[in-house]
């Protein structure tokens, strides 16, 4: 397989993924849900929070153990559909 042909992630591999929505009550836990019927030994206590600098949005990194790429595929595109998110990263 030539250079530019190898796949840019090797799986298992750990990923970050940030999720933006509004602040509002549930949006972290609604979050976590996703995120855990997808990659089962996300640990939640590890989410990281920061609010914009005006507390309008929020913005949560979760680091999950990917193992597929599918998998990857299957989570943002869960995400990207949640009505509480505004932007997946």
């Amino acid at each position: 397989m030539p250079e530019n042909d190898s796949p840019v992630l090797a799986f298992p591999c750990d990923f970050p993924i940030k999720v933006m929505g509004k602040t509002q009550a549930g949006f972290a836990q609604a979050v976590i849900e996703v995120v855990k019927r997808h990659a089962p030994d996300f640990d939640p206590a590890t989410l990281g929070m920061r609010p914009s600098r005006e507390g309008k949005y929020l913005s949560l990194t979760c680091n999950v153990r990917a193992v597929s790429r599918e998998q990857l595929d299957e989570l943002y595109r869960e995400l990207c559909d949640h009505p509480m998110v505004t932007m997946v990263l």
